[in-house]
C-alpha cells in the first residue's frame, strides 16, 4: 500500500525536470538539457542550483554548463525533484524513469570524456559480477530478484570505481500465477484448470495472455481466458500441467508451479482362468482359480464368492487338493476406489464358474488298470513257462511211450514171476488207464524186460 500511495504522489506533482539524454546520473560531456514543466506562466521558472537560488524568472529549459544539484518551480507549485549533474572521472549510468518489472534496462560504466576503458567490472552489493570487454551490462528484461545496488570500476590509467543508485523494479506487472484444478479424475469426467494471476492496474491494466502446458508440451493458449477445459479425459490425459502468464508483446513471463493431474480408470471386464465355465475334475486334483481385469487403475481388490457367499480375498484361489466339497459355481468381484477422495467405487463381476468334483481320482484308476494288466501277463507268463516245460517233457519221451491207451482201458501192472530166485519179478502190464493230457508230470510204467 506504501508503495502505491508514493506512485500515487508523484503522479500528483504539478512541476516536472525532464533531463536530455534521459539517464540517471547526468553527466556534464553529455550538453544536458533540462526542462522545467508545469502550469503558472512561460518565462517566469525559478531555477535552483546546488540547493540555493540561482536564476529568477529564466527560461523553461537551457543547457547545463556546470556540474551541480538543479531543480526548479514555478509560482504557486511545488518544486521538481532534484537533478544531479556530474564531471567525474568515472560514472554508472541507468535509465531516469521509474523501472518496472519486464522493462529493458542497460547499465553504463562511462569515464570522463568518454576516455577508452578497460577490464570493466560490475558489481551487484559486494558481490563481483564479471569482468567485460564492453562497458554495458543488459539486464533485459529486468525481474524482481535483480533489485539490488549495483556499482562499477575499470582501469582509466589506474583503478577507480563508482558507485551508483539502487536497480529495482518499483511494481509488479503481475503476480506469479498459481495453478488450480483437481488432482485425480475419472476416465470420461472432465478436466477444468484455473491459472490465476493478478495484474497491477495501475502498471498493466491491458489483459494478461494464458498459455498451459502438459509435460512441457504447449496444450493451451495464448489465450485470454484463464481456464483451460478438457469435455472427457482419457489416460492420455494425464501429467504435470503448468501455466504461463504474460503480457501481449511483453517479454515478461511467470510460470506456475507444476500440478500432477492422474486420470484413473474404473475396472472392467473380469475373468477368471482356468476355463471354461463349466470345469469337471476328481477329488484329489489340485484346483487354482485366477481373476483378472483387463482395464482398471490401481489398487485393484479381488473378492472370491462360492454360491453367492465370500470365500477368500486375493487375485488367486488356492483351492489345493479338493474333495467333491468343493463342488459349486465360483465368481470373483474386482473392485477399485476413484475420485478424488476415494469416494466413488466401481465393480466388475466375472462369469460365473461351475466346478463339479466327481469321487476318484484319474491317478487311482489308471494304478488299478496297470496292476491288472500286470497280473494278467504274469499269469499269461506262467502259462507260457508251464507249457514250455510240457512241451519238453513232451519231446524227451520215447514214441511208444506217447501212444495214448485205448480209450476206457485200465492199466493195472502185475507180477508175472521170477526169471530166477531173489531176482525182482517181472511185471507185466495190464489195460491201460484213461489218458488225463493236464498230467505233465506222469511217469508210464512199463514192465521190466526179461533177464
Amino acid at each position: 500500500m506504501a508503495g502505491k500511495v508514493a506512485l500515487l504522489l508523484w503522479g500528483a506533482q504539478t512541476t516536472q525536470l525532464l533531463v536530455e539524454p534521459p539517464w540517471r546520473a547526468v553527466v556534464l560531456w553529455d550538453r544536458v538539457t533540462l526542462t522545467c514543466q508545469g502550469s503558472g506562466t512561460a518565462g517566469a521558472t525559478t531555477w535552483y542550483k546546488d540547493g540555493e537560488q540561482w536564476w529568477q524568472k529564466g527560461p523553461d529549459h537551457f543547457t547545463v554548463t556546470e556540474s551541480g544539484t538543479y531543480r526548479c518551480d514555478r509560482s504557486g507549485t511545488r518544486s521538481s525533484r532534484t537533478v544531479r549533474v556530474l564531471n567525474d572521472w568515472l560514472v554508472l549510468q541507468g535509465p531516469a524513469w521509474p523501472l518496472l518489472e519486464g522493462d529493458t534496462v542497460t547499465l553504463r560504466c562511462r569515464s570522463w570524456q568518454d576516455k577508452p576503458l578497460i577490464r570493466v567490472r560490475f558489481y551487484r552489493g559486494d558481490e563481483s559480477m564479471r569482468f567485460l570487454h564492453g562497458t554495458e551490462l543488459s539486464m533485459s528484461p529486468l525481474q524482481l530478484h535483480r533489485s539490488g545496488h549495483y556499482s562499477c570500476g575499470a582501469w582509466l590509467d589506474s583503478w577507480i570505481s563508482q558507485d551508483w543508485k539502487e536497480v529495482s523494479a518499483s511494481a509488479k506487472l503481475f503476480t506469479v500465477p498459481v495453478l488450480e484444478g483437481p488432482p485425480e479424475l475419472i476416465e470420461g469426467s472432465s478436466l477444468n484448470l484455473s491459472c490465476l494471476s493478478t495484474p497491477n492496474p495501475l502498471r498493466h491494466p491491458a489483459p494478461l495472455l494464458h498459455l498451459f502446458y502438459r509435460d512441457g508440451q504447449l496444450v493451451g493458449g495464448p489465450q485470454v481466458s484463464s481456464q483451460l477445459l478438457v469435455p472427457a479425459v482419457g489416460v492420455s490425459n494425464s501429467g504435470n500441467y503448468s501455466c504461463q502468464v504474460c503480457p501481449e508483446g511483453g517479454a515478461v513471463r511467470k510460470s506456475s508451479a507444476r500440478l500432477r493431474v492422474t486420470v484413473r480408470m474404473p475396472v472392467a471386464n473380469a475373468t477368471i482362468t482356468p476355463g471354461p465355465l463349466s470345469h469337471q475334475v476328481h477329488a484329489g486334483d489340485p484346483v487354482t482359480l485366477r481373476c483378472s481385469v483387463q482395464v482398471g487403475s490401481a489398487p485393484v481388490n479381488f473378492t472370491w464368492l462360492r454360491d453367492g457367499q465370500e470365500v477368500a480375498q486375493g487375485p488367486v484361489l488356492e483351492l489345493g487338493n479338493v474333495s467333491v466339497g468343493h463342488s459349486g459355481t465360483y465368481q470373483c468381484v474386482a473392485t477399485n476406489q476413484l475420485g478424488q477422495d476415494g469416494h466413488r467405487v466401481f465393480r466388475a463381476l466375472s462369469a460365473e464358474l461351475a466346478l463339479k468334483v466327481t469321487p476318484g481320482s484319474p491317478w487311482v484308476t489308471a494304478v488299478a488298470e496297470n496292476v491288472g494288466r500286470t497280473l494278467l501277463f504274469l499269469l499269461l507268463l506262467l502259462a507260457v513257462i508251464g507249457g514250455c516245460h510240457w512241451w519238453h517233457h513232451w519231446a524227451t519221451m520215447k514214441p511208444q511211450d506217447r501212444i495214448p491207451p485205448e480209450e476206457g482201458a485200465v492199466l493195472h501192472p502185475h507180477i508175472v514171476g521170477t526169471e530166477q530166485a531173489g531176482g525182482p519179478p517181472r511185471v507185466s502190464p495190464g489195460p491201460a488207464p484213461p489218458w488225463d493230457p493236464q498230467v505233465t508230470n506222469m511217469a508210464l510204467l512199463r514192465p521190466y524186460d526179461a533177464q
